[in-house]
């Protein structure tokens, strides 16, 4: 399966890299390092994944 990955809007062009999101289905959500595109992966729940977002966007 080709996953879509969406760079997160704190990465520019031509700025620090950051990190990449897809979503193979709507149970799972996976994370990966932009800079390293085919290194580890972080899988974490949908439900996980929407607890976290307020901490992240707080920062």
């Amino acid at each position: 399966m080709k996953l879509e990955w969406i760079k997160s809007s704190y990465s520019t062009s031509s700025g620090p890299d950051c990190v990449e999101v897809a979503t193979p289905d709507e149970c799972h959500i996976l994370v990966r390092d932009s800079k390293v595109p085919n290194g580890p992966r972080l899988a974490v729940t949908a439900t996980t994944w929407a607890a976290f977002l307020p901490y992240a966007s707080e920062r």
